[in-house]
C-alpha cells in the first residue's frame, strides 16, 4: 500500500488481553501496558510502526486493567493532527450490541461496530457489511 491509501485506511487495535503468560508483569495492568526499555510500553510498538506506516486513523480496544495504558496513549500519542482528521481513540467495552464483555477478538471487533463503521473511508465497508463479516467469524 502506498502513503496515500494508508491515510484512508482505519486501524484496529485489540488491546484488551489480560496477558496471563506474562504474570506478575500483568497483576496491575494489561499486557499493551507492561513497560520496557524505560518509559515504553508494549503498546508503543505497534502505534509507532502505525504512525509511521502512514496509519493515523486508529481505535485501540481495551478492556482489561485498562488504566495505566489508557493514560500511556493519552499522554503519550497525542501527535497527531485532529484537524485532518487523524486520531488515536480508546474505545473501553460499551456493551452496545451485547449484554457480554468481549469473548475473543472477533467479538471485540463486532461490539465495537458502530464506532468503526461510522468512520466512512475508502478501505471501510458500512457497518453492516462488517457486522455480517464478523457474525461469520464468530460462528468458529
Amino acid at each position: 500500500m502506498t502513503a496515500s491509501n494508508m491515510k484512508d485506511t482505519l486501524g484496529v487495535l485489540l488491546a484488551g488481553g489480560a496477558g496471563e503468560r506474562l504474570y506478575p508483569l500483568t497483576r496491575d495492568r494489561a499486557k499493551p501496558a507492561v513497560t520496557f526499555g524505560g518509559n515504553y510500553r508494549i503498546i508503543d510498538i505497534t502505534l509507532s510502526n502505525c504512525v509511521n506506516s502512514d496509519l493515523r486513523r486508529v481505535y485501540i480496544l481495551t478492556q482489561y486493567k485498562a488504566l495505566s495504558l489508557n493514560r500511556q496513549i493519552r499522554e503519550g500519542w497525542n501527535i497527531v493532527a485532529r484537524e485532518m482528521g487523524e486520531f488515536i481513540e480508546i474505545l473501553p467495552p460499551m456493551k452496545r450490541v451485547s449484554d457480554n464483555w468481549y469473548m475473543g477478538t472477533a467479538d471485540a471487533v463486532y461490539q465495537n461496530i458502530y464506532s468503526i463503521g461510522s468512520e466512512q473511508t475508502a478501505r471501510c465497508c458500512n457497518s453492516t457489511t462488517i457486522a455480517a463479516r464478523i457474525s461469520r467469524w464468530r460462528r468458529f
